[in-house]
């Protein structure tokens, strides 16, 4: 997943489609639904005194925006957060843009949207 060229290939269902990044994401799932399964049949986390599951639970207009948001940042820029930051470790050069841009959106969002 930190080859954005892959990531394009995946979300180019059209043109030169690479399945490859579906391996990655249905074991990523697997993984993570499993886990969570452990995880929730416990009666209180380990590290603290309760688990913090999010309040909301509809879907509105902040949710959807947000979703549209990241899905245009990763079809156009080809990385999502991890695999980004990940790219740094080998200073990938679209990694080097993608990050700071990254943390400015976080940082435009915090100052500007409650």
């Amino acid at each position: 997943m930190t080859d954005a060229r892959r990531v394009l290939g995946f979300l180019d269902i059209t043109g030169d489609f690479d399945p490859t990044l579906m391996w990655v994401l249905g074991s990523a799932l697997l993984v993570s639904a499993v886990g969570q399964g452990w995880v929730l049949r416990r009666v209180q986390p380990r590290f603290s005194l309760h688990f913090q599951l999010p309040a909301a639970r509809g879907v509105d207009a902040r949710l959807l925006l947000g979703a549209a948001l990241f899905g245009v940042g990763w079809g156009w820029a080809g990385y999502c957060p991890g695999p980004a930051i990940a790219g740094l470790a080998v200073a990938s050069r679209e990694a080097l843009w993608f990050v700071p841009s990254m943390f400015a959106g976080f940082w435009l969002h915090d100052r500007f949207v409650r």
